[in-house]
């Protein structure tokens, strides 16, 4: 049996698949059946995107690390261009 080549990880479609499965869940409208099928896919989502958001955070320190270890804490805002 050969394997599938995987696909990468695409955040913001998991995160646009997430929004569509909660709207679906919400209506209610669903069998019991599909609903199961789609929290199912909507927990393994939501972990995948919470790891990849882990690994961009852990990465932004390793990026703003000071030389003594510390990490250079830069606040966010929008208006910086």
């Amino acid at each position: 049996m050969t394997e599938q080549p995987t696909t990468p990880f695409n955040f913001e479609a998991a995160l646009a698949r997430l929004e569509e499965i909660a709207q679906l869940l919400e209506k209610g409208d669903l069998p019991l059946d599909e609903m199961e099928k789609c929290f199912v896919e909507g927990v393994e989502l939501a972990r995948r995107c919470e790891a990849r958001l882990s690994q961009v955070e852990e990465r932004v320190e390793t990026l703003l690390a000071e030389e003594d270890g510390s990490v250079k804490r830069v606040p966010f805002t929008e208006d910086e261009e």
